[in-house]
């Protein structure tokens, strides 16, 4: 069984691997506009709108996801936080589309 060292490095390899993917993905125009931290920040608060929606519970064997209002979340929460009261949701979109086709790859 792997150290609780070895589980969170991995992690940050996995996260690093995803952070490239999408940053691959981006459109040119936000590849200098949304910082590595801010991708990062964009990730986690995806990762927990999935816990807390109830999306991950689903029986089926596709779950639609609205990406639109996963980004709007996103913003919203960001805003909230104090992150960013800059991003728009609108250019989220695009991180959270390719969140999403990273973890489909990866299953």
């Amino acid at each position: 069984m792997a150290s609780l060292e070895e589980e969170l490095r991995l992690d940050e390899e996995e996260n690093q691997r995803e952070l490239a993917f999408i940053r691959e993905q981006l459109p040119s125009e936000l590849k200098d506009r949304y910082s590595d931290d801010d991708i990062l920040y964009i990730m986690d608060a995806v990762v927990d709108y999935y816990f807390t929606s109830g999306i991950l519970e689903s029986n089926d064997d596709e779950v639609d996801i609205d990406m639109d209002v996963v980004a709007d979340v996103v913003c919203k929460r960001a805003k909230e936080e104090g992150v960013s009261s800059s991003f728009d949701p609108k250019e989220v979109f695009f991180v959270v589309q390719a969140d999403l086709d990273f973890q489909e790859q990866n299953l």
